[in-house]
C-alpha cells in the first residue's frame, strides 16, 4: 500500500500509483545493493532521509558506525544469499516497494584479451547476472503487491563503448537491454524498471579495480597511461550525492521515463550518442583517450607494417 500526496495536500492509500499525479511514497521500504560506501551508501542516505525504510547490503553485512539505515549481509552472486536477504526483509517489513540494484565493480584499464574467461565470468556474474538474481527473488512479491520500482546502476558505457575497459562496459550494455525489456513486462503489472546512466563519480571505484589476470606485455604502455587517465578523471568527476538525487527522483516520479543520466557530463554524452553520426561519435572517443597517440609507438604485427 503506497500514499499519495496530491498537490492540495490530502492523500489517498491505493495499491496503484495513478498516472500523472506527484508522489511521495512515505514509510515504503526500500533495499540498496553495494550500500557500503559510493553511490550505494549515498543513495541509501538520501531514501532513507526521505521516508523509505532503507535496508543497505554488502558483503559484510553491518559495520561499525551509525548510518541512518540498516545493514544486512549480502553476496549477489550466491542464489542463497540473494534469497535469504530478501527473506529477512520480509520478515522484518512484509514488503519490498523499491529495489536499487547498484553492486558491481570493474577491471583496471587493460586489454580485452588480458582479462581471463575465468575474470570475464566473474565481473558478469557480479554486475549483470547479480541484477538478474535480485530482481527474479523479488518481482513475485511486488506483484503480488501490485505495485514496486526496481531501478538498476547502469553508466554511460551503458550506451558508449569504452576501449580498455570492454567488459565492463559489455556488463553496462547488457543491463540497459535487461532492464527495457523487462519494464515492458511488468509496466502493466504496476511496476516499473528504470536504468541510471551516471558518468565518472567520485566514489573509491579506483581502489576497488581488479587488475587484469592475463596480463601481456604489448599493453603495458597503455595500461599505465589509461589508468593515469582514469585516476584524474574521477579526481574531477561529480559526487556520489549526484546520483543519488536522481535515484530519487526515478523512485518518485509520477510519470518515470526509462533512463535518467546522472550528472551534466552523462547528460551530453547521451544527447551526442543520440544526435551526432557515427563517425564523429567514433573519432571523438579516440582523440578523447588517446588511443592512436597511445599505440602510435607500439610494435606494428607484419600484417599492419605491410
Amino acid at each position: 500500500m503506497m500514499t499519495v500526496i496530491l498537490h492540495n495536500g490530502n492523500s489517498v492509500r491505493d495499491h496503484h500509483p495513478r498516472k500523472g499525479i506527484p508522489m511521495k511514497i512515505e514509510g515504503s521500504v526500500a533495499l540498496v545493493t553495494g550500500a557500503s560506501s559510493g553511490i550505494g551508501e549515498a543513495t541509501a542516505k538520501r531514501l532513507a532521509m526521505s521516508g523509505y525504510k532503507v535496508y543497505g547490503t554488502s558483503r559484510r553485512g553491518a559495520q561499525a558506525g551509525r548510518r541512518s539505515f540498516e545493514m544486512l549481509p549480502l553476496d549477489v552472486t550466491s542464489d542463497e544469499s540473494v534469497e535469504a536477504v530478501v527473506k529477512e526483509v520480509l520478515r522484518l517489513d512484509g514488503r519490498i516497494d523499491l529495489l536499487v540494484n547498484n553492486a558491481g565493480f570493474s577491471v583496471a584499464p587493460a586489454g580485452a584479451e588480458e582479462s581471463s574467461m575465468e575474470q570475464a565470468r566473474s565481473i558478469f556474474d557480479t554486475n549483470f547476472f547479480g541484477i538478474v538474481r535480485m530482481t527474479r527473488a523479488v518481482v513475485p512479491h511486488m506483484r503480488h503487491q501490485g505495485a514496486g520500482r526496481i531501478i538498476n546502476i547502469g553508466s554511460i558505457l551503458g550506451f558508449l563503448p569504452r576501449p580498455y575497459n570492454a567488459l565492463y562496459a559489455a556488463t553496462k550494455h547488457a543491463i540497459e537491454g535487461y532492464s527495457e525489456s523487462l519494464d515492458h513486462e511488468l509496466r502493466t503489472r504496476g511496476i516499473r524498471v528504470l536504468v541510471i546512466e551516471p558518468g565518472y563519480t567520485k566514489t573509491q571505484f579506483d581502489a576497488n579495480l581488479l587488475e587484469a589476470d592475463s596480463k601481456l606485455d604489448e599493453y603495458r604502455e597503455v595500461r599505465a597511461a589509461l589508468g593515469k587517465q582514469l585516476k584524474e578523471a574521477l579526481a574531477a568527476a561529480d559526487e556520489p550525492g549526484v546520483v543519488a538525487d536522481v535515484v530519487l527522483e526515478a523512485a518518485t516520479a509520477a510519470r518515470p521515463k526509462l533512463r535518467y543520466t546522472a550528472g551534466g557530463g552523462a547528460g551530453r554524452l547521451r544527447l551526442l550518442r543520440r544526435f551526432a553520426p557515427a563517425g564523429v561519435v567514433d573519432a571523438g572517443i579516440r582523440k578523447e583517450l588517446q588511443l592512436d597517440a597511445l599505440t602510435a609507438a607500439l610494435p606494428r604485427t607484419p600484417a599492419l607494417a605491410r
